[in-house]
């Protein structure tokens, strides 16, 4: 996030926006974006410069839970913990 906001200064600050949408039969699943504005009902955390927002609906489902970047041989990504 930090190389991301660097590179695009102009654009404005980013935050990480944090999702549950409904998947169908399989129940739900988390969706990542790059956001630049928040409502105002959005909870917004930060650690180390980089901001994470969640809706006040999605909230209720990952409260507790710990936002992380993993890097892995075959792929990188953000996972729910």
């Amino acid at each position: 996030m930090k190389e991301l906001q660097a590179n695009e200064a102009s654009v404005g600050e980013k935050m990480l926006r944090l999702s549950v949408e409904t998947g169908g039969c399989s129940g739900f699943q988390y969706a990542f974006l790059l956001d630049s504005k928040t409502d105002p009902d959005d909870r917004i955390f930060e650690r180390d410069g980089i901001k994470l927002v969640v809706d006040k609906v999605s909230y209720d489902f990952v409260k507790g839970a710990t936002v992380d970047y993993v890097e892995e041989l075959i792929r990188s990504a953000f996972m729910i913990l």
